[in-house]
């Protein structure tokens, strides 16, 4: 074989490496709608759409925080703690109105945030095991503040939040629609995301030319905090009832893996917005998929698990090019 021929070979080898880095996510979602009609003709009816909107919306919000945290090659760990925090103290305070209610759960959400931002930032620990620690502390103060047992919510606004649509699209997916929009501005036209991206790519070279490394890390945990309040606040409305001990539990693997299959490499310097949102979209309808045909559930997780090795490998080739 002749040089330049092996050398073509590479190249369309690279090239076609690069595509399915850059839109196998897409394809990947046209595929599984496909072999979903297929199987059930009745998979992309209005009904269905919008059972899976509904499930989707919270793990998307969550997603779209941590995306902002491996851009910095960062993880958050918390974010499932804070949904049952968010969760806990909504019940506490429905009688002050729901307004009240969703700044508090927000509140907090941002507070563990900046606890976690500030540890990374400021204490240079690693952010698996700041987070890892604000996880169990977080999700243990959120079961001491609900008690043990689970709180039925009865509350008109809450539960409208939850069950709600426009358009025929629900209230909950709206809001998800809206936060990845701005996130994606934000990364995409700001001084800010462009900051991000670059600490994530070079952390040291960024803080020798003098960008504010500590506020953009403390800023990135704050958002990934907050939107995961949102996120419990919504699962609450929709599952009219608050249940820190089993509500939020593994939204932080979820969130990351959509992050991942989205394209967004775990060494950071790269945030993928829309591959974020295709990735929530993907890993959901795999869910469902599989669920909706009497798959078990042991079944599902190992799929899941095959996707996120494969989702990885590919980060990896792809930083390696």
């Amino acid at each position: 074989m002749s040089d330049s021929t092996w050398q073509g070979q590479v190249f369309e080898r690279d090239r076609l490496v690069r595509l399915l880095q850059e839109y196998g996510v897409y394809a990947a979602l046209i595929v599984l709608a496909v072999v979903g009609v297929a199987l059930d003709s009745s998979f992309l009816s209005l009904g269905n759409v919008r059972i899976q909107l509904f499930q989707v919306a919270p793990t998307l919000l969550v997603a779209l925080g941590m995306s902002l945290v491996i851009g910095t090659e960062g993880i958050d760990l918390s974010v499932g703690a804070v949904i049952a925090l968010a969760a806990s103290v909504v019940p506490l305070y429905l009688g002050y109105g729901l307004p009240m209610a969703l700044f508090v759960a927000l509140l907090l959400g941002a507070v563990s945030g900046a606890a976690g931002g500030a540890m990374v930032a400021f204490g240079r620990i690693q952010p698996i095991v700041a987070t890892l620690s604000l996880m169990i502390g977080v999700r243990g103060l959120a079961e001491i503040i609900n008690g043990n047992s689970a709180k039925p919510m009865t509350d008109s606004g809450v539960l409208s939040l939850g069950d709600k649509s426009l358009g025929g699209i629900p209230l909950m997916a709206w809001i998800a629609i809206a936060a990845a929009v701005v996130v994606g501005l934000v990364v995409r036209r700001t001084t800010f995301g462009h900051r991000l991206v670059a600490i994530g790519d070079n952390r040291p070279a960024s803080r020798l030319s003098g960008l504010p490394v500590r506020r953009v890390l403390v800023t990135v945990y704050v958002v990934s905090g907050v939107l995961a309040a949102l996120a419990g606040v919504m699962i609450v409305a929709h599952g009219a009832e608050a249940d820190p001990a089993n509500q939020g539990l593994n939204m932080e693997l979820d969130a990351i893996t959509a992050v991942v299959v989205g394209g967004t490499p775990l060494s950071g310097g790269r945030v993928r917005v829309l591959g974020t949102v295709a990735g929530a979209l993907f890993m959901q309808l795999i869910t469902a998929v599989l669920t909706q045909h009497n798959v078990p559930a042991s079944y599902t997780q190992i799929v899941e698990a095959v996707i996120i090795c494969c989702a990885v490998y590919a980060s990896q080739e792809r930083g390696t090019r």
